[in-house]
């Protein structure tokens, strides 16, 4: 492994979360604002309704997550703050309506006409967005976007405190193979910890199978950032979910490619399965072009 010290990566310049608006949607929105709001970036808020057939209900902007509320919450602006002194921190939010039946199909349009920079889905639903649990839903919008795309558990815990906004993002796992390359995914977790300044974060490379060894990647250097690797055999997806439970990281971060990536070769109920049993956020980056 080679350490090397990387200059900050490129801007989180839009941030999209798609939301039904329920109760266990919250966990994922906290993570959307407080990304968005350290990186001052522009958050999109689109508003995704379930098909039920025969069944519409009205949505009013007051449906919408309330962002002025929740950093009054976390006391970053007063409760009586007014817009503009929302934007003053550098923070651009966009409320969207999409009342489209099919949410996997029009939330693909939308990213591909306004392309975002991390996609924020909440998943371990059992009601309202059930759809973005289902491999037919969730992962092919993450890989049709090709976007980085943080799934965000709504049963289990999360690294942001939808209750003050505090961040606790100390233990990462990256998982890392030789194709595709994961040197994106080591990058991006390292600038996700810097960009909510974390300390003494520990980032542990998992990479599952001996026959190869581990792959060769740069580590980014932070005096108070450390790296270990840990070299297994056994089932893909059941060694993930044992080291997982053992370490139990507040993060889970792994490369993606097209349709010869991680995901991929977990194909059918194994994916389901990855991110079902993932206590902790889930983050899916695209490897970089060759």
């Amino acid at each position: 492994m080679g350490v090397a010290h990387v200059a900050a990566g490129p801007p989180l310049m839009r941030i999209v979360h798609p939301s039904d608006f329920s109760r266990l949607s919250q966990v994922a929105f906290a993570h959307a604002l407080k990304i968005a709001l350290l990186a001052k970036a522009e958050l999109e808020i689109v508003h995704v309704q379930g098909h039920k057939i025969g069944k519409e209900k009205d949505v009013h902007w007051s449906d919408f997550p309330g962002v002025r509320e929740t950093l009054a919450r976390w006391q970053v602006v007063p409760p009586s703050a007014t817009r503009e002194e929302v934007e003053s921190k550098g923070l651009r939010v966009r409320k969207i309506l999409n009342s489209e039946d099919d949410p996997l199909e029009s939330m693909v349009r939308y990213c591909a006409d306004h392309p975002p920079d991390l996609l924020v889905l909440a998943t371990h639903q059992r009601e309202g967005l059930n759809r973005w649990l289902h491999r037919a839903v969730a992962e092919p919008l993450a890989r049709r976007s090709r976007a980085m795309t943080l799934f965000v558990p709504s049963h289990g815990r999360g690294f942001v405190s939808p209750d003050n906004g505090a961040v606790q993002l100390n233990k990462i796992l990256v998982l890392v193979d030789h194709q595709p390359n994961a040197q994106a995914a080591v990058e991006e977790a390292f600038f996700l910890a810097a960009g909510l300044g974390s300390r003494d974060v520990e980032f542990k490379l998992l990479h599952v199978g001996t026959e190869k060894g581990m792959p060769t990647l740069f580590l980014p250097h932070q005096s108070d950032y450390r790296w270990k690797e840990r070299l297994v055999n056994g089932d893909v997806v059941e060694t993930i979910a044992r080291e997982a439970d053992l370490w139990n990281p507040d993060l889970i971060v792994f490369t993606t490619e097209g349709h010869r990536d991680f995901l991929d070769a977990l194909r059918g109920s194994t994916t389901e399965r990855v991110l079902r049993a993932a206590h902790c956020p889930v983050l899916a980056v695209p490897a970089k072009a060759s």
